[in-house]
């Protein structure tokens, strides 16, 4: 058997906190939490088995000798040759430390981390002009005809290649395990990006961006010809299979910037190219998310009858498509995305920034179709998808305010009035098991199961003890303490020793941050640990 540092399986114990598979009856959704011991193999990072029944140090000490294990960080002289050996990480209960699935973010733009924060008071369509086509453009050169572009990596531009080095690590540090990225149109920068993640560790569908609409995209920014825009594509597609054959970390992603900056051609061709393989592979784009757009899609392609039926006449709309945001779906279009099994990436932090609208996402739970949490980095200002789950309860909240709310929620006062608002158990839900089947990977993903990868994150809330307070007095009379060593909170978090541990969740959900991420891993690889 291969190993992993001498060793045949990694003991996580502590405490492990998740989300049920989605129910089938009307039960709300609840956080589950188990206290215990799981163990992953270092062959290939698989959850091999679990035992939940361990509550101490006698149990756990009586647990390895059962399975005949032996610590390789703690080994003593004496030991049975025939032992095997297995790593240890332990989640700290005074450090109210607990296991928590990887964050999945379903939709995020790598090259435009630079603008986080920049969106001003612009819209959608503005922002794109002002903000995101000149920082993607500057990933590498604008292709000329006749020219072919290069796939090597090391061509691309050594500012993008800093670039997506801190976004892998920004959104890793924060606890994304998967992400889905849009690229730029530059072959050699998005297969950078490809290797980044590879070499990282952090699992990922890379998309090479297609816009060769001349009508909307910009002169010093897009693909000559429809013909150029699936070559380019090809070349990436070829490139990330070779890097990644099996895609156990790395994926190609079909990438139609959104209808207006494709033509017709390149549509089509889109379509019938992610069809060729075996699987079909996945495909990305926008639909729906700013009311201006809706009304530029349905000038630009009069023969569809809404946005949603320009992308299924181009067989863009199947079960392994992405549509992000989908703010503004009639019911129609509701109904044909239901049909075709595709999914939505709910992006309310960019939704809000952007002002684009709120996104009725009850409406598509209700309905059936799947949901996952996308950051939209850098309509987004945050990579944090703890920070999307937040925003997409906030933004629930406000749904039942706005004037046309039309998604056939009952009427004011009736018995399901306030329906549309989103749980912290439902949110955290969309940013692990819901990013999981938005990205088909549901019976791999998101969750604590045996046959799942180990894809997780060591939360870490400090303890409530107020030790190392100083007898400092300020003004006289209002003592001042100075918090000294591990003691005291982590981050925003406070925690004060009363909270339930569905509360200590709360407190992290609404006020936790990067700080909070001890450790994540990947496949059972530790991929970030914060110092």
């Amino acid at each position: 058997m291969s190993m992993q540092g001498d060793y045949h399986f990694v003991v996580y114990r502590g405490t492990f906190i998740q989300l049920p598979r989605r129910p089938t009856d009307s039960t709300p959704l609840a956080l589950q939490r188990n206290i215990g011991a799981l163990w992953v193999s270092a062959h290939d990072g698989d959850i091999k088995g679990f035992d939940w029944g361990i509550t101490d140090d006698a149990s756990f000490q009586n647990f390895m000798q059962l399975h005949g294990w032996v610590d390789v960080d703690s080994q003593t002289n004496g030991v049975a040759a025939t032992a095997t050996k297995v790593k240890v990480v332990i989640a700290s209960e005074e450090q109210n430390e607990f296991f928590f699935p990887g964050f999945i973010d379903t939709h995020i733009h790598a090259p435009q981390y630079p603008n986080s924060g920049l969106f001003g008071s612009s819209t959608l369509l503005d922002w794109l002009e002002t903000y995101t086509f000149p920082v993607e453009s500057g990933f590498g050169t604008q292709p000329t005809p006749g020219s072919k572009q290069e796939q090597k990596p090391e061509e691309a531009p050594i500012s993008a290649l800093h670039i997506y080095d801190q976004v892998v690590s920004r959104t890793l540090s924060h606890g994304t395990t998967c992400a889905s990225y849009f690229a730029t149109i530059h072959v050699p920068a998005t297969n950078a990006l490809a290797v980044l993640c590879h070499k990282r560790g952090q699992r990922a569908f890379i998309g090479r961006v297609c816009m060769d609409n001349p009508d909307f995209c910009p002169e010093y920014y897009k693909d000559l010809s429809a013909e150029d825009s699936l070559a380019a594509t090809r070349d990436t597609i070829e490139f990330i299979h070779g890097l990644d054959p099996k895609g156990r970390l790395v994926k190609p992603i079909v990438t139609p910037r959104f209808a207006p900056t494709c033509s017709r051609h390149a549509l089509t061709w889109l379509g019938e190219l992610a069809s060729s393989f075996t699987p079909p592979l996945h495909i990305q784009t926008h639909i729906a998310e700013n009311k201006n757009e809706v009304a530029l899609v349905r000038e630009l392609f009069p023969e569809a009858e809404s946005y949603a039926a320009v992308y299924d006449r181009h067989n863009l709309l199947t079960p392994r498509t992405i549509l992000a945001h989908a703010v503004h779906l009639s019911e129609a279009e509701r109904d044909l995305v239901k049909s075709r099994e595709a999914k939505i990436s709910h992006c309310p932090t960019s939704n809000a920034a952007l002002g684009s609208g709120i996104a009725p996402v009850r409406a598509y739970l209700d309905k059936g179709i799947t949901v996952g949490l996308g950051t939209d980095v850098s309509g987004g200002y945050s990579p944090s998808i703890l920070e999307a789950a937040r925003q997409a309860c906030l933004s629930s909240r406000l749904l039942g305010h706005v004037k046309d709310f039309v998604d056939g929620s009952p009427a004011a006062g009736g018995k399901d009035e306030g329906r549309e608002k989103l749980s912290v158990a439902e949110s955290l839900y969309l940013a692990t098991r819901g990013g999981a089947a938005v990205v088909g990977m549901e019976e791999k993903l998101g969750g604590f199961e045996v046959g799942m990868a180990f894809d997780a994150q060591l939360v870490q809330l400090g303890n409530a003890r107020m030790g190392g307070l100083s007898p400092l007095m300020v003004n006289g009379d209002v003592p001042a303490g100075v918090l000294k060593g591990q003691d005291g909170p982590v981050g925003n978090v406070d925690i004060f020793g009363t909270e339930t541990w569905e509360e200590k969740v709360q407190k992290w959900h609404w006020s936790g941050d990067d700080r909070n991420v001890r450790a994540v891993w990947v496949r059972g690889r530790l991929v970030h640990q914060r110092e």
